[in-house]
This record gives structure tokens, C-alpha cells and sequence, in this order.
């Protein structure tokens, strides 16, 4: 395991631009939750409602908001105070400052296949890895063991791609960019055309460009464009088993969770959140700021801004959608009340005459 990183709080006020309200001398090691943070870890406090755990945190140091300070404070003598107007925020910076996995030194490991000219000298390339002819691999860039950049692919400056990661020729991928295993990216789009004897291919003759600050997760696949280039835009952020189809374009920094799937032709606006097991039909449009939750399926375009919802049912907006789904289980109460009403209408047609 490798050796935890130990800070000041003074330093990680210092490099965290926190006030800081106690001992800045007092040294920690790690963050933890609230719950079970140790004397030597730095913890957080970015929900109000969890704001009775202060009393019974044994954390070294808490981040909280200007508004919790004195009761911060009050609830432990000799703790230390991190005050941020964005506590969530600051842990998320705070995180970087532990991050364990230290960078490979630059040079090229003795059993990768380097074929390209085009690796800066500060990149890393690990082992068992392919550079194939024209590649480019940019500046403090860290290709990881048993990686395969294909022949013309482009990697920018200070990327991060992890161990058994598979770049197919024409893709393009910006700067400080996070691709983690078993990514595949550039593969053929799924294309054919149907004929007499059975399916013909499409061979798919466009790339992939990713724009920079993007992280794809696990073992997600995004693939190339049949004519033109599947777009991933800057700042993009992908969960893990995501799949992106042939042509799909999606906005800077939209967000997608796990198993996220998107048909070919697709078009995601900027600055969308996906949740979980979304599914969205191909040559559809989605609005900018568009929030869905998860497990719906959209099919059919969303031009205006807003939260939408299926589970199952119709996609629609999600106040709607949950007014439905808590009528749902008054169903059969209602249709036995439908089918009372109407016995007795019946009964009076048939007293009337």
C-alpha cells in the first residue's frame, strides 16, 4: 500500500485558500466521514442536516460552512476548524491533497511496443504497452501496462490512461483527461445495412474527438462515427459501463452515472445530468441543463430545460411523473369505483324506463 501523505492544516489551509480556526500545526494523514474519522484525518460538514454529528466526531479537523463556525467550535475544545462557503467543494480539493496513486517517472518501460516518434520525453509509457505508428502521446501524459494507442491517435498534455485501455486509430483526446480500464474507445459503431444474403457492414469511416478535463469509468465504450466524429465535449464526466454509439455529440460538461446508453446520432446538450441506467433512443435531441432520473428512457427530443422521468412509464417532466406514479398504486381502487359508478349508472338508466 502506498505510504499515506501527512499534511499540516496549516498547509492544507494554505493550499486550499481555508480560514482556519485552531492548532495549524496539528497534522493529518487521510479524510474520513463524519461517523468515523479519526484524531489524525480530516473530515467535512457540507449538509446542515447531518450537523449533529459534530458532537460525536473524534475527526482531527471538520470543514464547515461560515454559518456553522461557533457551533463547530462549541462542539469540541481542542479540535480544528476548516471554514469554506463551499465545505463539499473543499473536500473535493482537499481529496487531490491525499491522493495515493503517485505518477509513473517519465521514460518508456524495456517491453512496450513504441512505433511512433511522437512521445514527448516526460510522457510514461508502461508496460506491455503499444504506441502504434503516428501516435501522438503529449506532455506528462501517463500511458499505463497493457494500453494500445492506435496508429495516428492523439493523446494531449498531463492524461491519465489506466492499465488496459484500448484507443483504435483517428481518436483524438484532450488535455488532462482521466480514462480508466477497460475503456474502448474508437471502436466500429454498429452499422449494417440488410441485404438478400444478410448483413452487410458498414465500415465506419469517422473518429472520436474528447475534448479536455473529461474522465470516462470503467470498462465504458464510446465508439467511432460512421461518417463523422462521435464528440465528446470539455469537461465531460462518465460513470463506469457507459455506451456511447456511432455520432452521438454530448455538451461540455454534462455528467452521466453508470450504464448510461446512448443510441447513434444522439445530440446531449451542455451542462446535463444523467442518473443511473438512462437509455436514450438515437437522432434525438437533448436541451442544455436537462436533469434525468434514473432509469428513464427518452425517446423522443427534450427542447426545454428541466427535470424529466420515466421508470418505466412514458418519459415526462418529473412533477408529473411522480403525481402519477403515487396514483398508480390507488389504481385498482379507482377502477373498482369506476365500475361502481357505473353499475349505478346503468341502474338508473335502466329505472328511467
Amino acid at each position: 500500500m502506498p505510504d499515506q501523505k501527512v499534511l499540516s492544516l496549516a498547509e492544507v489551509a494554505g493550499l486550499l485558500g481555508l480560514s482556519l480556526h485552531g492548532d495549524g500545526q496539528r497534522q493529518v494523514r487521510g479524510i474520513g466521514a463524519l461517523d468515523s474519522a479519526q484524531a489524525d484525518q480530516l473530515s467535512f460538514l457540507a449538509n446542515a442536516k447531518y450537523r449533529r454529528l459534530l458532537a460525536e466526531t473524534q475527526a482531527g479537523a471538520v470543514i464547515v460552512h461560515p454559518d456553522l463556525l461557533a457551533e463547530a467550535q462549541a462542539a469540541g475544545d481542542d479540535r480544528v476548524i476548516l471554514v469554506s462557503d463551499n465545505p463539499y467543494l473543499a473536500y473535493a480539493k482537499a481529496s487531490a491533497l491525499f491522493e495515493p496513486l503517485e505518477k509513473p517517472l517519465a521514460g518508456v518501460h524495456p517491453s512496450a511496443v513504441v512505433e511512433s516518434d511522437q512521445v514527448h520525453p516526460s510522457a510514461s509509457i508502461g508496460a506491455n504497452c503499444v504506441i502504434e505508428a503516428g501516435a501522438e502521446i503529449g506532455e506528462g501524459t501517463v500511458i499505463a501496462p497493457g494500453t494500445v494507442i492506435g496508429r495516428g491517435s492523439q493523446i494531449g498534455k498531463y492524461s491519465y490512461l489506466h492499465a488496459n485501455v484500448t484507443v483504435y486509430h483517428g481518436v483524438s483526446i484532450g488535455d488532462e483527461c482521466i480514462i480508466h480500464s477497460g475503456v474502448v474507445i474508437g471502436g466500429d459503431g454498429f452499422g449494417f445495412a440488410p441485404s438478400k444474403d444478410g448483413w452487410v457492414k458498414i465500415h465506419q469511416l469517422g473518429g472520436v474527438r474528447i475534448g479536455n478535463r473529461v474522465e470516462v469509468g470503467a470498462n465504458s465504450c464510446i465508439d467511432r462515427g460512421a461518417l463523422n466524429d462521435t464528440v465528446i465535449g470539455d469537461g465531460v464526466i462518465m460513470d463506469d459501463f457507459t455506451m456511447i454509439a456511432h455520432n452521438v455529440e454530448v455538451g461540455e460538461g454534462t455528467a452521466m452515472a453508470a450504464c448510461n446508453q446512448v443510441a447513434g446520432s444522439a445530440k446531449i446538450g451542455k451542462h446535463c445530468t444523467l442518473a443511473g441506467n438512462v437509455g436514450v433512443v438515437g437522432h434525438i435531441q437533448i436541451a442544455d441543463g436537462v436533469h434525468l432520473t434514473a432509469r428513464s428512457l427518452v425517446t423522443k427530443s427534450i427542447d426545454q430545460v428541466g427535470t424529466y422521468s420515466s421508470g418505466g412509464s412514458p418519459l415526462m417532466e418529473t412533477a408529473r411523473w411522480r403525481k402519477n406514479s403515487a396514483r398508480f398504486g390507488k389504481l385498482d381502487e379507482l377502477y373498482r369505483q369506476v365500475q361502481a359508478l357505473e353499475k349505478q349508472l346503468k341502474k338508473l338508466h335502466e329505472d328511467k324506463s
